[in-house]
């Protein structure tokens, strides 16, 4: 199962992020970088984090304010977010405002099966690696998910136990995976973790479902079975969106309160609505 912790601490500024060793291979993987990526970056992991959360307005003066630059890297940057889903542009015309998108069941259903089909084909190559190179994977996969087991029983923090999730699923997925898919993947599936980071203390009951999920996954592997592999990553992530969707359903979708005199202009850190 996706799993993302829950941000229990208060949204810091820019100058004091603490990044998740996740949040940090993300980063790595693009340096260095222009002032395009970089505010594409910085923005993106915000929001992914929750420190920017779902509704939240974007301000383009607040981010050029912010980070120092001129308004052209801003709005590029900003653009991408878009492209991407990150953010969305609500309002009527001349008074358009940019806000973090809202977190909805719909929207989290589809992300999920999306990189659940992503996943899949990563999965599918891993299970066609030549015989001592799958063992090797394999003996990887299954000593990463025994210890999500362990850490699971233990009661480890949110944050522990998103890391061996997340680990488990890009050992298949990096370096076995084609590049087009490893583009794909890397840029939806941080989008999938603000919906599980937002939701993290009701899915952390369904861990040891997922525990069990991931050796039907790293068994397929071990069997060299194409076909198989790529059915129980798409089945870990079926049954996922499925839980995701009865925990948005019992407890509510975030941010959709967007008709913008609502949005908090969080980049600038007021909190105050327009009037």
């Amino acid at each position: 199962m996706p799993f993302v912790p829950a941000s229990s601490r208060r949204p810091k500024t820019q100058s004091t992020i603490r990044r998740t060793p996740a949040a940090s291979r993300r980063a790595a993987a693009h340096e260095p970088v222009d002032n395009v990526s970089r505010v594409y970056h910085e923005l993106r992991e915000l929001i992914v984090a929750g420190q920017l959360p779902p509704g939240a307005r974007v301000a383009e003066r607040a981010v050029v304010a912010r980070m120092g630059l001129s308004r052209t890297p801003v709005r590029s940057a900003l653009h991408r977010l878009q492209q991407e889903g990150f953010i969305g542009s609500v309002g009527r015309a001349g008074d358009q405002r940019l806000i973090v998108t809202p977190l909805t069941r719909g929207d989290g259903r589809e992300l999920f099966l999306i990189v659940g089909h992503l996943e899949g084909l990563a999965a599918r190559e891993a299970a066609s690696l030549p015989a001592e190179r799958r063992k090797a994977l394999v003996k990887r996969l299954r000593d990463v998910n025994r210890a999500l087991s362990v850490a699971s029983r233990a009661k480890a923090s949110p944050a522990r136990l998103f890391d061996l999730d997340l680990e488990f699923h890009e050992t298949y997925v990096e370096g076995v995976a084609g590049p087009r898919v490893v583009a794909l993947h890397s840029a939806i599936k941080p989008q999938s973790e603000r919906y599980a980071r937002l939701y993290v203390n009701v899915l952390l009951d369904e861990l040891p479902t997922s525990v069990k999920e991931h050796e039907a996954i790293a068994a397929a592997i071990a069997k060299g079975n194409p076909t198989a592999a790529q059915h129980a990553v798409e089945t870990n992530w079926h049954n996922a969106a499925a839980r995701l969707a009865a925990v948005i359903a019992e407890h509510g979708e975030r941010g959709i309160w967007h008709t913008l005199d609502a949005a908090p202009d969080s980049v600038n850190g007021t909190g105050k609505r327009r009037r």
